[in-house]
């Protein structure tokens, strides 16, 4: 039995021998490794924290000191040390473990944390609770990377926490460890990256963290004189530690650095900020992908989070398919080189959005601001006042965060920039946080904006050409990314901006959104076997909804509307309403995700069980129809 198989909880660590943590360490990235060469996930992330999180959780006591994770795919070690070894190989299955902190799994996962820089502000809050009802033993933990330090609602809270009471009654028990592998995906941007990057890179870097160690070591007390030599060692290191000076000048008390995989080390540090009672920031340096030669020699992103690939070699066990991100990735290069005005922006997902190439081909244009997707927003909105064409490429998912300047800053000031949102609609097992099914729910009500939803990767290219067109308003193009581009659906002919995929018959108007033409499609088959006549439209641009579209409404018995969006407030409802304001009263049956949190899985497998497969939804219309037979024949009788 390895040590692993003995630990079911945090408290099972505090028996253990040095040696006995070594080779625990080491069991852990063993199944780490092993289990995501096979299920995928979070690989470089993890590596780097097995040192750290085991240090935590043999200081603070989980659940009761509840330890928040930002962002929460670095918490897969802290999840085989609470209780979860033996679920541990269906992580980001459908059904099974989820690839981020669940408070269904866990009463130690206190917040399902995968959108990033928001832990400061969750434990803030905790904290602030343990004041408030004299909760005097309990302490909020906030595991920070780096990276999250780049989003402003990271910095928020940092001005809040130092702002408030740091000693007495009311003081809140608050532990802030930054997790600095100077990455998120890709390198760690921005000023706070250059001063943490200036100091893991500075000579007399191995002697701090040394001095540091030594210091911690023979520290018997806590109080004033520990901090007058820990924070951070000011007298002989505040000109090199460029990070103390600055959380100094917050207010904030500081340790570190720490060579973060060090447990001992880290494990000092946390006793200390423990004992003070107050907000303390633990300033842990690590590498991403550590104790895997395979990830450390990734040079992109440390394996951040592979597909399957071969624990031995670190490769990946399967040729990498030719997906619509790919296509995404090539016009813009090509549109880069015919519109020097072409500018690309992306919120610390330079790789996953492939604007790497852009950046390659034009560096001086392409922009990672980090983890900002609000500045992305509105500095892009400053780029085309002045002439530029901005390309913001996100994650559906995470465009939500920047919904005020798409609104204010760009739409209200008729900002003419593009934005691109990778893995749009289910997106598979990233879970419920990463689904993309509310982007155009959310957009609708943007006054101005226009939004295309591509069907396959010829559409992708073609309608992104159309949208960098558009200089008066914002433009949206969304697609499931890691769909293959290799299917290529063609029109039978355009009506207006809309493209007729199938024609046979006028009984239902089958309206496929984006990549659902190809479940439509599959439908009209099972529906003209059983003698209904449809025609399949691919409306393209989804926002505003052309007239065309409306024209044709009107000679059919009912329209149905399929989308990879929620249902509530999506492309249906939208149809709907425009049908009915300009007087069409031809019934419509949106079919879309349902107005709930989808848990993960392959997104043909949520697809199908959402009824959004081409035979599901083939039996539901083919009722609706029937429906309607009886409802005339009804209607005929009397």
């Amino acid at each position: 039995m390895g040590v692993l198989d003995r630990v079911r909880e945090p408290r099972d660590l505090r028996g253990l021998t040095g040696e006995e943590l070594d080779t625990l360490a080491q069991e852990i990235r063993d199944v780490i490794v092993t289990t995501v060469s096979r299920t995928s996930g979070h690989l470089g992330p993890n590596l780097g924290v097995v040192e750290l999180t085991l240090a935590v959780h043999r200081v603070f006591d989980s659940p009761s000191d509840p330890i928040v994770f930002d962002t929460g795919h670095q918490s897969y070690v802290h999840k085989l040390l609470t209780g979860r070894i033996d679920r541990f190989d269906t992580i980001r299955s459908r059904g099974g473990m989820s690839g981020y902190p669940s408070r269904a799994e866990s009463p130690h996962d206190w917040v399902e944390n995968s959108h990033a820089s928001t832990a400061l502000s969750y434990a803030d809050g905790m904290a602030k609770a343990f004041a408030v009802r004299g909760e005097r033993h309990r302490t909020a933990v906030a595991v920070v990377g780096d990276g999250a330090l780049t989003g402003g609602m990271a910095w928020e809270a940092l001005n809040n926490i130092a702002g408030g009471p740091q000693t007495g009654s009311h003081a809140r028990s608050l532990v802030m460890v930054v997790n600095d592998n100077g990455r998120s995906y890709s390198p760690t941007v921005g000023g706070l990256a250059e001063h943490l990057a200036a100091l893991r890179t500075d000579p007399r870097y191995e002697q701090a963290l040394d001095l540091v160690k030594r210091t911690l070591n023979r520290m018997p007390v806590v109080g004033t004189p520990t901090y007058d030599a820990l924070h951070g060692l000011k007298k002989g290191l505040k000109d090199l530690l460029a990070p103390q000076g600055m959380f100094e000048d917050l207010g904030l008390k500081y340790i570190g650095p720490v060579d973060g995989h060090d447990r001992g080390a880290v494990e000092q540090a946390l006793i200390q900020a423990k004992k003070f009672g107050g907000p303390v920031i633990v300033h842990c340096i690590t590498r991403k992908g550590n104790g895997y030669d395979a990830a450390l020699r990734d040079e992109i992103d440390h394996m951040h989070s592979p597909s399957a690939f071969d624990p031995i070699t670190g490769e990946p066990v399967a040729s990498p398919k030719r997906t619509l991100t790919h296509v995404f990735k090539e016009s813009l290069v090509d549109a880069g080189h015919a519109r020097p005005d072409i500018v690309a922006i992306t919120a610390a997902m330079l790789f996953p959005t492939g604007l790497e190439a852009f950046a390659r081909h034009f560096p001086e244009r392409c922009f990672d601001v980090g983890i900002a997707e609000q500045h992305a927003t509105t500095s892009a909105a400053g780029m085309a006042m002045m002439g530029l064409h901005p390309v913001v490429a996100v994650y559906a998912t995470f465009l939500n965060r920047a919904f005020d300047q798409l609104l204010m800053d760009c739409a209200l000031h008729g900002a003419g920039v593009t934005f691109v949102l990778d893995r749009a609609g289910i997106t598979g097992p990233d879970g419920a946080s990463h689904h993309g099914m509310w982007d155009m729910s959310v957009l609708q009500v943007i006054p101005g904006l226009r939004l295309a939803a591509p069907r396959d990767a010829a559409r992708l290219t073609e309608q992104l050409g159309e949208a960098l067109d558009v200089d008066d308003a914002p433009t949206v193009v969304r697609f499931p990314g890691k769909e293959s581009a290799e299917v290529e659906i063609a029109a039978l002919e355009r009506i207006g901006t809309c493209d007729i995929l199938a024609r046979d018959g006028d009984d239902v108007l089958l309206v496929a959104v984006g990549t659902m033409a190809g479940a439509a499609l599959d439908a009209a088959r099972g529906l003209q076997a059983h003698g209904v006549g449809v025609t399949v439209v691919d409306p393209r641009w989804v926002k505003p909804i052309d007239t065309a579209l409306v024209d044709l409404a009107r000679g059919y018995r009912a329209v149905v509307t399929v989308e990879d969006n929620s249902r509530a407030g999506g492309v249906g409802v939208s149809l709907a309403q425009t049908l009915r304001d300009h007087d069409v009263t031809v019934p419509v049956h949106p079919f879309g995700i349902p107005h709930r949190f989808i848990d993960q899985g392959k997104r043909g497998e949520i697809l199908d069980e959402l009824g959004l497969s081409g035979q599901s939804l083939a039996r539901e219309v083919t009722g609706l129809v029937a429906a309607l037979d009886s409802e005339n024949s009804q209607t005929a009788a009397v």
